[in-house]
């Protein structure tokens, strides 16, 4: 029986797999051993950051109204998502957010507008603001994606700026981030995530900005 050569590169690709099998097979044992000992050890909790520091455009004429992000039912909660691959959902273990995601990201939100925009108010739906816009999002990822390069916070985030009075969308974008985590324990992964929904909202805001 001959021996067939292998390439460096095969050798690679297979250690790169192998290395995500084993990373994904390590996410569900920590989810069994999490059940295993649910009610003995409280679960780490994690919370967002808004970001600050910086600048946005615009004018600054008018009052924005801020409605609460929508999600799907596996983002609607205070579980970390993971996607371990292609169509897969799974939460960390050892980690979970301070609230949940919508709720969480709806108040980073507002956070993110008072600390770098220069409309005269932010507010939320029920706050009794005669508002000129409303912001509508949709949270489409927030998820740690292993991958074979490793573990990668992903957040893309859509939006819609609307015209109160008129009730036409006056601009629509979708705003994405990635950044790459060291590992994907609870707090690597949530240091991530935190890192790449502020490189979002940062986006978001500038962008807003101009349209006021």
């Amino acid at each position: 029986m001959s021996d067939v050569p292998v390439s460096r590169s095969d050798v690679l690709t297979r250690a790169a797999s192998l290395a995500r099998r084993l990373l994904v097979a390590s996410l569900f044992v920590g989810a069994a051993l999490s059940l295993a000992a649910c009610g003995s050890t409280p679960t780490p909790t994690y919370n967002l950051t808004a970001p600050g520091g910086f600048t946005a455009g615009g004018s600054g004429n008018g009052q924005l109204v801020v409605v609460a992000p929508t999600a799907l039912a596996v983002l609607n909660t205070d579980k970390i998502m993971v996607e371990p691959g292609a169509g897969q959902v799974a939460y960390l273990a050892d980690a979970q957010w301070s609230d949940n995601l919508p709720a969480l990201l709806h108040a980073r939100t507002i956070q993110a507008f008072e600390n770098a925009s220069k409309l005269r108010r932010v507010a939320r739906p029920g706050d009794g603001v005669n508002a000129d816009y409303t912001l509508v999002t949709d949270i489409r990822t927030f998820a740690l994606r292993i991958t074979d390069q490793g573990p990668v916070a992903v957040v893309e985030i859509s939006a819609k700026l609307i015209g109160t009075q008129s009730g036409r969308i006056l601009a629509a974008q979708v705003f994405r981030a990635a950044v790459p985590a060291a590992s994907s324990a609870g707090p690597a992964a949530t240091v991530a995530l935190d890192q790449a929904q502020e490189q979002v909202l940062v986006q978001m805001v500038r962008w807003a900005s101009t349209k006021f």
